[in-house]
C-alpha cells in the first residue's frame, strides 16, 4: 500500500541515492502541449539537499523540455523505482527550477555532486519537494545493473566548450512546443 511521507528521512534518502536511474516528468500549461518524461542516471548526478529539497546535475541533451516547462510553470515529479531488492516506487512532486552555470548559486550546488566532468553541464535542477509518496512497485521488473553508459561522457569530452554555447543557442533555446528553453 502507498504511503505519504512528511519528509525525506535517512532511510528514504538512502533508497533515492541507491537507484541508478530515475525519471523526470514535466508538462506545459497548454493542454495541447507535450508532456515530457526524461530518464536520468549516471553515478554522482543526484543529491538530496535536505529533507524537502533534491537536485540533479543536468548535462546537455537533445531537448530542453524539462528546463522549458520549469521556466513556464515549475511543476515536476521525479520517480524512482527499485529494480532490485524489495519492490518500491517513490515519487517526489514539487516545484523545480534550473540553476544555470552563470547563476550565483551554481558553484555551491555543483559541489554537492560527485560526478567530475564539467564540460557539457547545462544546469542543476533543484526541486522543492512538496509531496513525497511511495507505492508497492510489485509489477516493476527485477533487473541487474551492468554499469553506467559512458557514451555521453565520451561524446561531450571531445567537444570544444564553444560547441555547447552554440548547441544551446541553436537546439536548446526552445522546447518542441516553442516555450523558452536554455537562455541565450
Amino acid at each position: 500500500m502507498g504511503k505519504i511521507h512528511d519528509s525525506i528521512g535517512p532511510r528514504l534518502e538512502q533508497f533515492l541515492l541507491n537507484q541508478p536511474v530515475f525519471f523526470v516528468g514535466t508538462a506545459p500549461l497548454d493542454a495541447d502541449g507535450h508532456v515530457n518524461v526524461s530518464p536520468k542516471g549516471m553515478g554522482g548526478t543526484f543529491a538530496v539537499l535536505d529533507q524537502h529539497r533534491v537536485a540533479y546535475l543536468d548535462y546537455t541533451g537533445s531537448g530542453t523540455e524539462t528546463i522549458a516547462h520549469l521556466r513556464e510553470n515549475g511543476r515536476v515529479v521525479l520517480m524512482f523505482c527499485a529494480f532490485e531488492g524489495p519492490p518500491n516506487i517513490v515519487r517526489l512532486h514539487g516545484r523545480g527550477r534550473a540553476v544555470l552555470p552563470a547563476d550565483p548559486e551554481f558553484a555551491e550546488l555543483r559541489a554537492r555532486f560527485t560526478k567530475e566532468r564539467t564540460l557539457g553541464q547545462r544546469s542543476v535542477v533543484v526541486v522543492d519537494v512538496q509531496r513525497i509518496s511511495d507505492s508497492c512497485g510489485w509489477s516493476v521488473p527485477l533487473m541487474d545493473l551492468r554499469g553506467d553508459r559512458d557514451i555521453l561522457d565520451r561524446a561531450q569530452e571531445r567537444r570544444d566548450p564553444q560547441y555547447f554555447d552554440d548547441y544551446w543557442r541553436e537546439r536548446n533555446a526552445a522546447s518542441i512546443d516553442g516555450l523558452p528553453g536554455v537562455p541565450g
